[in-house]
């Protein structure tokens, strides 16, 4: 027993045994820190949405996100490196996975493109109603990759940001105040003028039309059959729609009333008669 004792020498492996447990140590205390410092960072960003009203916080939430797992990967690379492990491979492996993964999701990628531009530039937010990519409806989610639209029939519909960010965007709620332009016409044997007032009564009795700004009831076009008007009143964005579809059936009934022709397209067939 003693023989084994004196060929165990106890210097030979002190240095490599300090030297292990002060990797694993640094590694403990980088892996606290690192975690403690991608906490921060993500309540840090995801905090500015409290500041300014204007960040969204669905992008503040994504960048936090984002914020956080970059800090990680490269604590995890630190803690790998303090046990001699290579990590330039590692890096570059990481590289190359990113760059398949961004080419096989390629579309995604355009999509989350798109939504971090919508997130940024903010054209409408949820509630409001638009019409974007040939859809119409109230958004009500905005996140990363689509955006979720509910119609007046209970409809969902799921928009790629791509689609919306590439082509017009409609918003109907941005202000506060909508006119709503509708069009009537009148026969050219009626007189113009009492057919105004006519259109004047119904619109300056109609509860959602606002007095200021004014409405605007002026002859637009001289058609081929009808004298028509452009009759353009002012409401509430929340009652837009009760004003579009509810004026004209009230001007229909309005100039009835006052035996005022609502003139439709027809046509004039002159016969010859060859016997003549």
């Amino acid at each position: 027993m003693t023989e084994l004792l004196e060929k165990f020498d106890i210097n030979q492996y002190l240095p490599a045994a300090i030297e292990w447990a002060t990797n694993i140590l640094l590694a403990i205390i980088i892996l606290l820190l690192g975690f403690w410092i991608a906490k921060k960072a993500y309540r840090a960003i995801t905090g500015m949405s409290q500041k300014n009203k204007h960040l969204d916080d669905t992008l503040l939430r994504f960048l936090g996100s984002l914020a956080r797992y970059v800090i990680l990967a490269f604590v995890f690379i630190a803690v790998l490196n303090r046990f001699g492990v290579q990590t330039a491979s590692i890096i570059a492996l990481l590289g190359a996975a990113g760059l398949a993964i961004g080419l096989a999701l390629q579309g995604a990628m355009t999509n989350l493109a798109a939504g971090v531009m919508l997130l940024i530039f903010r054209p409408y937010k949820v509630g409001d109603f638009i019409d974007a990519a040939g859809c119409f409806g109230c958004v009500t989610e905005i996140d990363m990759f689509t955006t979720i639209l509910g119609t007046f029939d209970n409809q969902q519909i799921i928009v790629p940001n791509s689609k919306i960010w590439g082509e017009q965007i409609i918003n109907h709620s941005h202000y506060e105040v909508r006119g709503v332009d509708m069009h009537f016409g009148i026969a050219y044997d009626e007189n113009i003028d009492a057919a105004r007032k006519v259109i004047e009564g119904v619109i300056n009795s109609h509860p959602h039309i606002l007095k200021d700004p004014e409405p605007f009831i002026e002859v637009e076009t001289l058609n081929d059959s009808s004298v028509d008007f452009l009759v353009r009143p002012f409401c509430n964005g929340e009652h837009y729609f009760d004003v579009l579809y509810s004026v004209p059936e009230q001007v229909k009934k309005a100039l009835d009333e006052n035996n005022i022709e609502i003139p439709f397209p027809h046509r004039k067939v002159i016969v010859v008669n060859q016997n003549d």
